[in-house]
């Protein structure tokens, strides 16, 4: 899946120290199974602690459906409920983040399901805005010459800004993983150790999860950038075309892809570090408010 829709101007909120809970208590913030890398995950969610602590008394809720037994409507259905949660997801209220499975559960979505999400990544505000501030680096840096500067410069970088993550991610998340039946998100792990979790977001550039549950190679991933980048030399000056700019640009969108991966699992990590520092800080001044003065 082409992930480059991830600006790296918000990896600013990895900088730092990261320092991570337990692994038995991201284990326990999350209520889904164990996923292993290298095995398929079920399709629901376990039960969660408080219908666990219920009362004795309390009739047992009914077990989790047995996903195979589900019809195709009541699939598309369960697919369509996590899909609209997802599709409200934002790094810190800007940065799209709908193609992450937070608790790495997820119901396999249809080709339409695919293309609607992503339709809704490629047409949020936030893609136009990076594709000028992008524009407006290539500006500076007079990258590909071949646009000159001015006005029709700028805008000639930002149509290929905003062509090069709508071509790739239009192949990477919703054609080629129509045809092979391939899911465009990322499954965040969520516990483990901090290398742990960031080789598995790493291998996602390379493997990725079948609408079937198992992984697979990333056929979709690897040749939506590559068709992408092919794409490109249709509107690229003529210094920028050929096999080489193709590749380089298929790799470049690769790369930020993994670093996008990371940012998707680590960034709740560090938002929950933040927020569990304001509380601190809150406790402390509401501890030094109630403390008598000698």
């Amino acid at each position: 899946m082409s992930k480059r829709t991830i600006s790296l101007v918000a990896l600013l909120a990895l900088s730092g120290s990261l320092t991570l809970p337990a692994t038995a208590q991201l284990a326990a913030a999350n209520t889904d199974p164990t996923t292993l890398p290298n095995a398929p995950t079920p399709e629901y969610s376990s039960s969660s602690e408080a219908d666990a602590q219920q009362q004795t008394t309390t009739p047992a809720p009914p077990p989790p459906q047995d996903p195979q037994t589900l019809t195709p409507e009541q699939r598309r259905a369960k697919a369509a409920e996590e899909l609209k949660l997802e599709e409200s997801q934002r790094m810190a209220g800007v940065i799209p983040n709908f193609n992450t499975v937070n608790n790495g559960v997820a119901t396999a979505i249809t080709p339409r399901q695919k293309f609607q999400l992503f339709f809704k990544g490629a047409f949020d505000p936030y893609q136009f805005a990076l594709a000028g501030l992008d524009a407006g680096i290539g500006q500076a840096e007079d990258s590909n010459p071949g646009y000159n500067q001015g006005l029709k410069g700028f805008a000639r970088r930002y149509g290929a800004n905003y062509g090069d993550n709508f071509d790739g991610n239009f192949w990477g998340n919703a054609v080629l993983p129509s045809l092979f039946h391939q899911d465009p998100r990322y499954f965040r792990l969520g516990h483990g150790t901090v290398i742990h979790r960031a080789l598995y977001s790493i291998s996602t550039s390379l493997r990725t999860r079948g609408d079937n549950g198992k992984w697979e190679p990333a056929y979709s991933n690897l040749l939506g950038n590559l068709i992408g980048g092919s794409i490109s030399n249709l509107y690229y000056p003529d210094g920028d075309r050929g096999l080489y700019p193709t590749l380089r640009r298929s790799l470049s969108v690769t790369y930020q892809g993994t670093i996008g991966g990371l940012l998707q699992e680590f960034y709740p990590d560090v938002m929950q570090k933040y927020k569990d520092h304001k509380a601190r800080k809150a406790d402390a001044a509401a501890a030094s408010q109630t403390t008598p003065t000698p």
